[in-house]
Formats: C-alpha cells, structure tokens, sequence
C-alpha cells in the first residue's frame, strides 16, 4: 500500500465518524453544551442537530455515504449521516 492510499484510507475512515465526534465534543464542552441546549430550547432539537450536520458536511465538503450510524457515542444525537 501506497503513503497516500493509506493516507485516504484513514481520511475517509474519519469522514464516517465526523458528526459523532463533533456532537461529542459539544457534550463534553460545558460552555458549548450549554449554548446548544440553548439552540434547543429556542429552534427544538431535530432543526439544530440536522443543521449541524449540514454544516459538517459543507465545512469539510464531504457527500452522504449510503449508510447511517444507528450508534453513535454522543447522547446528544440517535443516529447520523455517514460521509464519504
């Protein structure tokens, strides 16, 4: 294997887990965790989650994957798109 086929390899393996990851570090930020809860309160839940995940994908310019992730590690999300 090639440095940059292992270097895609691994980007694309990050694409996948992006949304999770950064719902993770706005529940572990107490300041962010609390302008979020903020966000819910005035605009509810489904509306801030699914913009944020349209920002994460237009901010790094990545495309759906054909999968969700049933699982993610952050409880602040059920469930959330996969990116190529």
């Amino acid at each position: 294997m090639e440095i940059d086929e292992f270097a895609s390899k691994v980007i694309a393996e990050k694409n996948k887990c992006i949304t999770d990851e950064i719902f993770l570090m706005i529940q572990n930020d107490p300041v962010l965790m609390r302008e979020y809860l903020r966000l819910i309160e005035e605009h509810k839940l489904n509306p801030v989650n699914m913009k944020i995940g349209k920002e994460i994908k237009k901010a790094y310019n990545l495309t759906n994957e054909q999968s969700r992730n049933e699982k993610p590690r952050s409880t602040l999300i059920k469930s959330y798109q996969e990116f190529e």
